[in-house]
This record gives C-alpha cells, sequence and structure tokens, in this order.
C-alpha cells in the first residue's frame, strides 16, 4: 500500500527503488540510443536508408506486439515481465560488443539487436506504467510520473555526453557494454521492492478471448473523449519526430561535421530542457489545468523542430542546443501529463490494453515514419527532409486543442 498522501515519495521506499533502477537502466539506453547507430554510421558508413531500417526495426515490435502484451499485462503479474524483459535485453545488447571483440559484428546483427531490444521495450513499457498505481495512490499519480520523468531527464542530460565519449573512447559497440549492465541494476531493484501488486481481476466465467480483450482496449481508448485527442496528437508528433530523428545524427555527422563527442556533448546540454520540464510539470498542470498543459506541451515540442535544419557548421553548436532545450522541455510537459490523465481515466483491470493499445496506434507509426525519413532522407536530402518533419511536428498540438482536453482542469476519475 502506497504511504499516507502528505508524505513525499521521496522517502516512499519502494518508488525510490523503482525510480532508481529506472534511471540506471535508462541512462544505459541514452548510451546505447547514441551508440546503436553511430555503430551503423562509423563502423559500416550506413546511409540514411540503413539507418532509416534500423530505427524501423527497432520500433517494429510495438506495431507487431503491441496489443497481445496490453493482453498478457492485464493476465498477469506486472513485476515478473519487468524483471524477464530487462535480463532478455541485458543478453540482446551484450551481444555487440562480445561480437566486436571477436571481429564477427555485422550490419545484420544491428539490426536483428535492434528488433529483439524493441521486443523487450514494447513488454517493459506496456508493463510499466499499468504497475505504477501499484505502489502510489491515484491523487500522487502527477507526482510520481512527474518523479519518473525527472529520472528520464537526468538519464537524457548525463547520457549522450557519456555515450558520445565512450565511443570515442571504446569504440561505439564497446559503448553498448553500459547499457547491457544497467539492465543488471534495474533488475535488482526491481527484486528489491516490497510492495504487493494490485491483485489480477479476472472475469467470472469462461476465459475471454484474447481478440475480445485487445477489442475492449481498443473500443476505450477510440470513444474515451479525452484519451483520444491525446493519442492523436502523439500519433502525428511521433510519425514526424521520428522521420526527423533518423536524418539527425547523419546530418550532425556529414554536413555539420561535428564528432561523435561534440555530439553527444550537445544532446546531454540540450537535455536540461527535460530536466526543468520534469520539476515543473506538477506545478504547471496545477496552475493553468492538465488539459492546457498538455496542449502546450505539444506545441512547445513542434516549436523546438525547427531549430536543426536552420543548423549550419558554424551555428551548430547554438541551434542544437537550442533544439534540445525546447524540444524536451515541451516533451516531458506533455508526457507527464498525457501518462497521469491515461492513468487516472482507465479503471486498472483494462489499464495494460489501454496503455498498449496507446502505444501500439501511437508508437505503430514511429516504424513508418523511420522508413519515411530513410528514403525521403537518401532521394530529398537530409535538411529538406528535416523542414518536413518539422512542420509535421508543429501539427501535433491540434487533435488536444480541439477537444475537451484543452478546458480539463484536474484529472478525471475512472469510470
Amino acid at each position: 500500500m502506497p504511504p499516507e498522501p502528505t508524505r513525499s515519495l521521496w522517502r516512499h521506499p519502494d518508488f525510490m527503488r523503482l525510480w532508481f533502477g529506472q534511471t540506471v537502466s535508462l541512462l544505459g539506453s541514452q548510451v546505447t540510443l547514441l551508440a546503436l547507430p553511430l555503430t551503423a554510421i562509423l563502423v559500416f558508413k550506413a546511409n540514411a536508408f540503413q539507418v532509416g531500417i534500423l530505427s524501423t526495426v527497432e520500433f517494429l515490435p510495438f506495431a507487431l506486439l503491441g496489443l497481445p502484451v496490453g493482453v498478457w499485462v492485464d493476465r498477469l503479474p506486472r513485476r515478473p515481465i519487468l524483471i524477464a524483459t530487462n535480463l532478455g535485453r541485458f543478453a540482446v545488447m551484450g551481444s555487440v560488443p562480445l561480437a566486436y571483440a571477436l571481429g564477427i559484428l555485422h550490419l545484420a546483427q544491428l539490426y536483428v539487436v535492434g528488433f529483439l531490444s524493441g521486443v523487450g521495450t514494447v513488454f517493459f513499457d506496456i508493463a510499466y506504467v499499468p504497475y505504477v498505481p501499484s505502489l502510489v495512490s491515484r491523487d500522487r499519480l502527477v507526482e510520481a510520473n512527474a518523479k519518473l520523468e525527472m529520472s528520464r531527464s537526468g538519464a537524457e542530460l548525463g547520457g549522450p555526453g557519456i555515450a558520445g565519449l565512450l565511443v570515442q573512447g571504446l569504440s561505439a559497440p564497446g559503448a553498448i557494454l553500459a547499457d547491457a549492465a544497467s539492465y543488471l541494476a534495474s533488475v535488482a531493484s526491481l527484486l528489491a521492492i516490497r510492495a504487493r501488486e494490485i491483485p489480477v481481476v479476472r472475469p467470472v466465467g469462461e476465459p475471454e478471448r484474447m481478440r475480445r480483450q485487445i477489442g475492449e482496449g481498443l473500443r476505450f481508448v477510440a470513444r474515451n473523449r479525452l484519451i483520444r485527442p491525446v493519442v492523436g496528437g502523439v500519433i502525428i508528433g511521433n510519425l514526424f519526430l521520428q522521420m526527423g530523428q533518423v536524418c539527425l545524427l547523419l546530418f550532425a555527422v556529414r554536413a555539420l561535421h561535428l564528432s561523435p563527442g561534440r555530439i553527444g556533448v550537445l544532446l546531454s546540454l540540450g537535455s536540461a530542457g527535460m530536466l526543468f520540464g520534469a520539476l515543473v510539470a506538477e506545478r504547471i498542470s496545477t496552475r493553468i489545468g492538465i488539459g492546457p498543459t498538455i496542449v502546450a506541451g505539444a506545441f512547445i515540442v513542434g516549436l523546438g523542430g525547427v531549430f536543426v535544419p536552420l543548423a549550419t557548421p558554424g551555428s551548430a553548436t547554438a541551434l542544437l542546443l537550442a533544439y534540445g532545450l525546447v524540444a524536451t522541455f515541451g516533451g516531458v510537459i506533455f508526457s507527464v501529463n498525457g501518462r497521469s490523465l491515461l492513468q487516472a481515466a482507465t479503471p486498472d483491470r483494462i489499464l495494460g490494453r489501454a496503455f498498449a493499445t496507446h502505444r501500439f496506434i501511437s508508437w505503430g507509426v514511429i516504424p513508418i515514419g523511420a522508413f519515411l525519413g530513410g528514403v525521403l532522407g537518401t532521394h530529398l536530402g537530409l535538411r529538406t527532409t528535416l523542414w518536413i518533419a518539422a512542420a509535421g511536428e508543429m501539427a501535433a498540438f491540434l487533435p488536444p486543442l480541439l477537444s475537451p482536453v484543452r478546458t480539463l482542469r484536474r484529472l478525471p476519475v475512472a469510470p
């Protein structure tokens, strides 16, 4: 059971175990986020299309497995899923530096590792969000999510800089070893949690068929007038954001002539916007309302995207830093409040399916964006593709703006 409402979550032992483990794991993942595509670019001289394929296979599992995983998460205890997933990701990511050391690393292995890592991420992320209400009460969800986003912010603040230094010092494949080790730290923290999960409530009578359960999650998200527009904004944002992300590293290396270390430092410094956003997300939503905060966050993310295609070798430092600060600040504001809205508005018995539906729809477009980014970057050029991506990101705030979300002051109560 969560502690009394007046007690800070920083003094909640089980929440802090979850927070610490996630922080370490996210820090390692940030290293791989930079090191895996840089391995393709620097070791195998990959072009935009090949980098796009690598990004596509990383997110493809969300489209293939997102919905059934949501059903499994609602049927099973969630903490064992989190532990097993991190053990699997440890083995998968550890294979890259091992193969490189043995001289047998191939670009095809990076595709396989990206896909299997994506499978693990599907299971972990879909089980992770429904697990949080097992540790804290409903009225602490915004605070809990803000602190977890602070964890993500800290990882994104330090991770790319560490990654850049590791890539230059150990090679890109060698840097991925840090990610593999981080998953073991996360497993240790999850094993230390003592709180019991909310019991899984199964319907009386014949077991529900998976198709029916998937349909229930889809219908809930599609019919909920608050969740649907938020998911719509995420769909637009993710599609065009990933289109730009595929070209970003190539653009930085080949057009702006930046070293891996400098790229990492710029991405780290830019992520300070995320840390600041995590610190003020709850305060902003309390002052102006959770709905207006969601709309504002989506708009700010799109605004940040315009700085990247404006960059030249002379202005790269200032403009890439501005991009990071603005986009990550808006992203956290949107994410903290959007996730809290989903958790509060959804009954626990279908929360796994509802979140899986959200991820299936909104993250399912990421492989499409990655593929389009690779194709357009190859045929239209990196800068032109980045302009297209920036224009698309600017439209992501429209669905929540043109819905009842814009007037929502506080979290609703789940039916």
